[in-house]
């Protein structure tokens, strides 16, 4: 089956008691027992929901992994896999990262002497010498946030595989219709299915798909245990919003590459930050293992300072100057103050997060009212 049709009937089937072709809100706490434990495979809602359970595996099928574990944000979802882990492990992550990733390893799983080390990956070779008897995890985010750096994930997971080390590739940025990082080597795959899966921003929501029946367990225990789960009515838009995957990233990327290459002409921008440049430093891993280079741009300025970028994030129009990416509408942000803002500004620096940097999450709207928007707002600089 092909991604397109995957995209619309993998896991889905009509409703068994009414025929309905699109999956129900299940929207109940608990379920009938004829006699206690003799039940139709649902006991209580925290532990099993059949709109969840149609959603998971529909994104476990889009990923090529086992089965697909849900949650009620893709922090939780991270957080579940961080519970794979106990007291005296490390991780080593991409150190270019979404701020409310580092916040969690570092400012609450470092309580628990599960500490975390912030690795350049764009060189998988660089990654041997910070792995040590204790490294239990490699975190992957690529596209990286907010930066667009490429990890070569194949690379990444033959290195962690040779050690025996689990690798995890957090893949929001591209969504499973750009890459499957499954089969590249991933034993785990993660998604804020806030953003393109859900695509539509009125959801929230996390998901970890497993490579295997053994993670997939050990996954679903900690979802029922710690109870983060998603509600029904947030599965069923995150299933709604599927449905056009392929579609809405389809636009986006093609809209993200024509005003990629008008930023980069513009006298008043000074780096645009898209694996799609061929002279971008991992354009070539980028092209080999994504269908298309993504639809988020980031930029610096000529004028690197925050009082231009605020200048820009408060003039355009149909950018809208706000939190999250991937839906339909485009979104304009400015990671510094908003979704990095807690990285030390010493360690934004250090990957190049200028106070000037502001990042586009490029919609499906029309690529030309979207240029001259911005266009206009660097009028003001």
């Amino acid at each position: 089956m092909k991604f397109n049709t995957k995209v619309i009937h993998s896991g889905i089937k009509p409703d068994e008691a009414t025929g309905a072709v699109i999956t129900p809100i299940y929207q109940t706490s608990t379920y009938v027992q004829a006699a206690p434990g003799d039940h139709k495979g649902f006991a209580y809602a925290r532990t099993h929901n059949l709109t969840r359970k149609t959603l998971e595996d529909s994104i476990a099928t889009l990923e090529n992994g086992f089965d697909a574990v849900s949650f009620s944000s893709g922090l939780a979802a991270m957080d579940a896999v961080l519970k794979l882990l106990k007291s005296g492990d490390e991780v080593l992550s991409t150190n270019d990262i979404y701020g409310g990733s580092y916040r969690l390893m570092t400012k609450i799983y470092n309580k628990f002497d599960i500490k975390t080390t912030f690795v350049d990956m764009q060189n998988p070779a660089n990654i041997e010498k910070y792995i040590t008897k204790k490294t239990k995890l490699i975190w992957i985010e690529t596209p990286t946030n907010p930066m667009l750096n490429i990890i070569d994930i194949k690379a990444v997971c033959a290195i962690a595989k040779k050690h025996g080390i689990l690798t995890c590739v957090d893949n929001t940025f591209a969504s499973p219709y750009l890459q499957v990082p499954i089969d590249l080597g991933a034993d785990l795959v993660l998604h804020s299915a806030t953003k393109y899966l859900g695509g539509h921003s009125d959801v929230v929501h996390g998901c970890v798909v497993a490579r295997t029946e053994a993670l997939t367990k050990d996954l679903r225990f900690i979802q029922n245990a710690a109870g983060a789960i998603p509600g029904p009515q947030d599965c069923f838009l995150v299933l709604r919003g599927m449905k056009t995957l392929h579609l809405r990233v389809e636009r986006a990327c093609e809209n993200a590459k024509r005003i990629a290459k008008m930023l980069k002409r513009h006298p008043k921008v000074k780096n645009v930050y898209y694996p799609g440049f061929k002279d971008h430093k991992n354009h070539k891993i980028a092209k080999e293992q994504m269908r298309h280079f993504g639809a988020m741009v980031s930029f610096d300025l000529e004028d690197d300072t925050f009082e231009a970028a605020s200048k820009v994030l408060s003039k355009t129009r149909f950018f809208i100057l706000a939190e999250s990416l991937g839906g339909v509408e485009s979104l304009i942000g400015h990671p510094a103050t908003m979704t990095h803002a807690s990285i030390p500004r010493k360690e934004r620096l250090k990957v190049g997060l200028t106070d000037s940097l502001i990042r586009l999450s490029v919609g499906i709207e029309d690529a030309e009212d979207l240029m001259e928007d911005l266009e206009k707002a660097l009028l003001e600089l």
